[in-house]
């Protein structure tokens, strides 16, 4: 366990503080939440590196820097809903449930769902709500959101999505064709001045 913890600092160090990720809350998250334990046991080895991990069913674990970047920009103080759509892991979400009041998990695929509701819950994280469903519909019955993050790429912004996010909250995703290369891309309130912030890769919505 201590070789892990240190080997969480030296991924926070190396590979978060030192591309420019300053919120101190996001790097405390970064640091607690335990990467490994949402990787399958053959990705042990690499559950620290600076990429992303698969997790089966043809979706990964993002790269961690993307991760707390993405935490950042959602500017969170900890009172928020955060709906999540495309959770896979659930690592994400244990990462925002640290900055958040509340998160609602939504994931397409059942044994991912599962599992990562089951890692969650062995961690003592009581504030996910995982839902396995179409992500694209969102999760009207928890709605309204402070924020609104895509774990998933899409050509655009599911329209479901925009009457669940809360007036003035913030909506995150990564817009472009799969498998290319994709802006992450941050809406405050609306469809309309989305500010686009970093090139991105991630897998496709379905």
């Amino acid at each position: 366990m201590t070789d892990l913890r240190k080997a969480r600092e030296a991924m926070v160090l190396t590979q978060i503080e030192a591309r420019g990720v300053r919120d101190p809350h996001v790097l405390s998250a970064m640091r607690e939440v335990p990467r490994h334990r949402f990787a399958p046991p053959a990705c042990l080895p690499e559950a620290h590196e600076d990429h992303p991990l698969p997790i089966g069913r043809g979706q990964t674990i993002s790269q961690p820097y993307i991760v707390a970047f993405m935490a950042e920009a959602l500017e969170l103080s900890g009172t928020e809903r955060v709906l999540e759509v495309g959770s896979g892991s659930g690592y994400f979400a244990a990462v925002l449930a640290r900055l958040a009041r509340k998160v609602v998990a939504l994931e397409l695929e059942p044994e991912l769902a599962a599992r990562s509701a089951e890692v969650l819950a062995n961690l003592g994280i009581p504030n996910v709500e995982v839902q396995t469903t179409d992500g694209a519909q969102g999760w009207p019955e928890g709605a309204p959101y402070d924020a609104i993050v895509l774990s998933c790429a899409a050509g655009t912004v599911p329209e479901a999505l925009w009457p669940q996010l809360a007036p003035g909250g913030i909506l995150l995703a990564p817009l472009g064709a799969p498998w290319e290369t994709q802006w992450l891309t941050r809406f405050r309130g609306g469809p309309s001045q989305p500010e686009r912030l970093l090139p991105v890769v991630f897998v496709p919505l379905r």
